[in-house]
């Protein structure tokens, strides 16, 4: 069981910061850099405080398989995973139309990098 690396992979998969964190808990950043690099192993009401500023169950930090099913069968970076959050976070303001002309811009830039 990795509570850091849950913790890490569900704070970039909803585009926050260690810092976001800290203002949500009032833990502190290098604190919080301990945990998710397995350094030092929170308490449960610290565990708490970090499922509620993540918007989880603290049972998702002991399931089978931490992560979930949404990040379970993904294996990206965290730069990847920030930079979805971010295209996640601004296109939720596009309408359908403009959500598929950023798709088709950007299966055009992916076909003309592997060129």
């Amino acid at each position: 069981m990795k509570i850091g690396t849950t913790i890490r992979a569900h704070r970039l998969q909803k585009g926050l910061s260690q810092g976001d964190i800290e203002k949500k808990t009032g833990l502190l950043r290098c604190y919080l850099s301990r945990v998710e690099n397995g350094h030092t192993v929170p308490s449960l009401d610290t565990l708490s405080k970090i499922a509620l500023a993540l918007d989880l169950p603290i049972s998702q930090f002991f399931a089978e398989d931490g992560l979930g099913p949404q990040l379970s069968y993904q294996k990206l970076s965290d730069e990847e995973i920030r930079f979805l959050s971010q295209i996640r976070r601004y296109s939720a303001t596009l309408n359908d139309s403009d959500r598929k002309l950023l798709l088709a811009m950007v299966k055009k830039f992916a076909a003309t990098a592997s060129k």
